[in-house]
């Protein structure tokens, strides 16, 4: 398993700021883009290449080891959405897809088999193209529920968003994992 112990600050990019740590993990920050609120006190994580030596990730045992629930299996929406009441992780098992995260002005990331994303509630993410294979594991830490918004959040909502628990346990590196240190 992958764990992060060091960084090295990188220029921060247009409207986000970004922080790359060795050990392929990844924490950006998103601003608010058109009507997606991101989030802007967690920074959405990307961690890459987290398969065992036989090339398998079995994400579904990880998340579920590490206490996230709600566990599935599909794809991403191909229209632009965010969760108000949940955290996501999304753990890539086939295939590839260039993923928009953080709404309409937000970054395409590449994600391949391997690649994991967790997402703080309020993110923006759409899927924009992928093989016909692509295929990701999601989960919610425990007690939250995925709601699907596609409008622009009222101040209701953006105090759901900023009041849903932080997880207790990094759904991929587990309880000492990088999420544990960095979403405080």
């Amino acid at each position: 398993m992958n764990s992060c112990n060091g960084s090295a600050l990188l220029a921060p990019r247009q409207s986000m700021t970004t922080w790359e740590f060795n050990m392929h993990v990844e924490a950006t920050i998103f601003e608010p883009s058109d009507w997606v609120p991101n989030n802007q006190r967690l920074p959405v994580l990307l961690y890459k290449g987290l398969v065992d030596d036989d090339g398998h990730c079995d994400f579904e045992h990880r998340f579920a080891a590490s206490g996230w629930t709600g566990i599935w299996t599909n794809g991403v929406f191909d229209y632009q959405h965010y969760h108000a009441g949940a955290h996501e992780v999304l753990g890539v098992t086939r295939g590839s897809a260039t993923l928009l995260i953080g709404g309409p002005g937000g970054q395409a990331i590449k994600v391949a088999a391997g690649d994991c994303l967790v997402l703080p509630a309020g993110t923006g993410h759409q899927n924009l193209g992928c093989t016909s294979d692509f295929q990701v594991v999601g989960a919610y830490p425990k007690g939250q529920h995925a709601d699907i918004q596609t409008s622009a959040a009222s101040s209701d909502m953006l105090a759901k968003i900023a009041s849903v628990p932080l997880p207790h346990i990094d759904p991929v590196q587990g309880p000492s994992g990088f999420l544990t240190k960095r979403w405080r």
